[in-house]
C-alpha cells in the first residue's frame, strides 16, 4: 500500500483529491489545515474549495481520530500528520527555516523514514517544492488525476480515404453512410484514394451513422467573416448549429478562435434572434479576483481585461451590409440588450437561459471552474469555450491540466458537444511567423 502526502495546493485545486488515490493512504500534514484556514474567508473559487475541504475533514473527525486514520471508501485511510520541531533537522540547512513549505516537507521526510521503503510519495502542484523534495531524495510528483496529454488532445477532425464513387455519391445526395465509428459532430474529410485533390468535407452524425453536409455560410459571410481554411469551415459549422450546445475551439494566437465565435454569436443573436443576447466573458485572472483595484463601475474596471474582445467586435462592426450601411455600433448592441460583457467572477449561482455565451481564454480556468460555468447554462443556451493551452497565465494549471483541455477530452463524442482545433494562423503573415518561430 502506498502513502500519498498531499500539499495544500492540491486540495485547493481539487477538494475531491482525497478520494482519488484508489485504495492507498492519504496523509496531510497539520500545517496544510492551517494554510487552508487562511483561505476560507475568500469569495473566490479557492475560498470555496477551502471551505469544502474543512467541512469534509470535520465530517471525517466524527468517524475516527484523524491522527489514527479514517477509513476511505476506496479502502485506504485518511490521516493528519502532526509536525514536530525536530523534523526540520532532517532537512538540509537551507531548508531548516521555520515556514509552511519546509514544515510540510519535513513531515513528509519523517514519514518516509518511518514507513516501508518506497511507499511514501509527496504530491504537490508547486514546481519548486517538487524540485526541493527530489533534491533531498524524496519521490515527488504533480497531482495527475486531471491531466490530459496535450499532444494527444482530440482535434475534432478525421480523414477517410475512399473510392471516387463514394465522394461523388456524397456530393450527389448530401450525405454518406459510414460504417466506421467516429465521434459525434467530428469534422470528416473524404479523400479520393486515386485522386487526393478530389475530396469533400462534412460532419459526422453519430445518431444516423452518416457524414452530412456542413451548414452553409451565407454568401455575404457571417458579419463579413468568411472561413479561410478547412478548420474554420468546420468551426463555423459547429458555431452556427443550434443543436450543438457546447463548442470548444483550441488554437494558437491568430487562428481566429475568438473572431469566429463572436461573429457567429452576433449572427445568431442580432440577425436570426435565436438567442436573446450574446454574453462574452473572460477570466479576470485569477478567477474571482476583486475588481476594486481599478476605478469606475464594473464596465470600466473590465475594460483592460476585455480589450481583446473589443478589438474583435470593432473589426466586425467595421464591415457593411448589402445596402452599403455600416453594421450596428458596439454601444448600440449593448444598449439594445443584444450584447453584454461580463466577468466570470459573478457567474456562480446564476442560471443563464437563451444566451450565446462565449468564454474566451478558457485555458486559464481549472476543470472545476469550467464545470461551474457550463452548469450555469439554462434552457436554450449555447456555450463556446476558446483558448490556447500553450498560453497560460494561471500558475496552478498547465497545458495538460487546465479546464479547456479537460472539457475537450471529457465531452468528445457527446451529441450536443463539438470541438475543433485550429492550427493555421490567419491574422497576418507576421503574426503567423511569430507564433511559429518565437
Amino acid at each position: 500500500m502506498k502513502n500519498y502526502v498531499l500539499d495544500t495546493n492540491v486540495l485547493l485545486h481539487d477538494p475531491q483529491a482525497i478520494f482519488k488515490f484508489s485504495d492507498n493512504n492519504v496523509i496531510i500534514p497539520l500545517t496544510v489545515i492551517e494554510e487552508i484556514d487562511r483561505f476560507k474567508k475568500e469569495q473566490s473559487e479557492t475560498g470555496r474549495n477551502a471551505r469544502q475541504i474543512s467541512r469534509m475533514i470535520d465530517e471525517f473527525r466524527l468517524t475516527a481520530k484523524l491522527v489514527d486514520g479514517v477509513p476511505l471508501d476506496g479502502g485506504g485511510l485518511f490521516k493528519v500528520a502532526i509536525y514536530r520541531e525536530e523534523f526540520l533537522k532532517k532537512l538540509p540547512p537551507e531548508l531548516q527555516i521555520d515556514q509552511g513549505d519546509n514544515r510540510i516537507l519535513a513531515v513528509a521526510k519523517d514519514l518516509e523514514e518511518n514507513l516501508p521503503e518506497g511507499s511514501v510519495f509527496f504530491v504537490t502542484k508547486d514546481i519548486n517544492l517538487r524540485i526541493k523534495a527530489d533534491t533531498i531524495g524524496m519521490h515527488a510528483e504533480d497531482y495527475q488525476n486531471d491531466k490530459i496529454a496535450i499532444d494527444d488532445l482530440y482535434t475534432g477532425t478525421t480523414e477517410m480515404h475512399v473510392d471516387r464513387e463514394a465522394v461523388d455519391l456524397f456530393f450527389e445526395q448530401g450525405y454518406l453512410e459510414i460504417d466506421s465509428e467516429h465521434n459525434s459532430n467530428e469534422g470528416v474529410t473524404l479523400i479520393d484514394s486515386s485522386n487526393p485533390s478530389h475530396s469533400a468535407i462534412g460532419r459526422y452524425d453519430a445518431v444516423n451513422r452518416r457524414m452530412t453536409n456542413l451548414l452553409r455560410v451565407p454568401k455575404e459571410g457571417v458579419w463579413g467573416i468568411h472561413p479561410r481554411n478547412r478548420e474554420q469551415q468546420f468551426a463555423f459549422d459547429l458555431l452556427l448549429n443550434d443543436d450543438i450546445q457546447l463548442v470548444s475551439l483550441v488554437g494558437k494566437a491568430g487562428t481566429g478562435k475568438t473572431l469566429l465565435a463572436i461573429a457567429a454569436g452576433l449572427y445568431k443573436t442580432a440577425d436570426e434572434s435565436v438567442y436573446s443576447r450574446l454574453l462574452v466573458s473572460r477570466p479576470v485572472f485569477p478567477m474571482g479576483r476583486d475588481l476594486g483595484f481599478l476605478p469606475g463601475d464594473v464596465e470600466e474596471k473590465l475594460a483592460p481585461w476585455m480589450q481583446p474582445i473589443f478589438d474583435n467586435v470593432e473589426l466586425l462592426l467595421s464591415s457593411v451590409d448589402e445596402g452599403g450601411k455600416r453594421k450596428r455600433g458596439y454601444r448600440e448592441l449593448i444598449d439594445l440588450g443584444l450584447m453584454e460583457i461580463e466577468p466570470l467572477t459573478y457567474i456562480r449561482g446564476r442560471s443563464i437561459p437563451r444566451q450565446y455565451m462565449i468564454v474566451d481564454e478558457a485555458q486559464n480556468l481549472t476543470p472545476h471552474e469550467i464545470k461551474t460555468i457550463i452548469t450555469r447554462a439554462g434552457e436554450g443556451t449555447k456555450i463556446v469555450l476558446t483558448g490556447d493551452p500553450y498560453q497560460i497565465d494561471n500558475p496552478y494549471v498547465d497545458s495538460s491540466s487546465n479546464g479547456l483541455t479537460f472539457s475537450v477530452e471529457r465531452l468528445k463524442g457527446q451529441e450536443i458537444a463539438g470541438h475543433m482545433t485550429l492550427t493555421k494562423g490567419e491574422r497576418s503573415p507576421l503574426a503567423e511567423l511569430a507564433a511559429n518561430l518565437l
